[in-house]
């Protein structure tokens, strides 16, 4: 399955997960939040907000083709 992800703030990698243009990444069906972050190479403990489709989950949603995932740090008062 094919899901787009966008990363801000100190999150950004280009060419892996930018907040300009959002990037596709492919995993296998029943893959997860957290295999998302592993496959890109980021620091869990660095993603404070996670957003699937718009609405905030946790590392263990299951995604689905199409997905759009957003990721944001800890920043400011968070």
């Amino acid at each position: 399955m094919k899901v787009t992800v966008k990363c801000f703030s100190t999150l950004v990698k280009p060419h892996v997960c930018d907040y300009k243009d959002s990037t596709e990444h492919e995993l296998p069906a029943g893959g997860t939040v957290k295999d998302l972050i592993t496959k890109l190479g980021l620091n869990m403990e660095e993603i404070k907000i996670i957003f699937v489709n718009s609405k905030e989950v946790d590392v263990d949603t299951v995604l689905k083709d199409g997905d759009v995932v957003g990721m944001s740090p800890a920043s400011g008062g968070m």
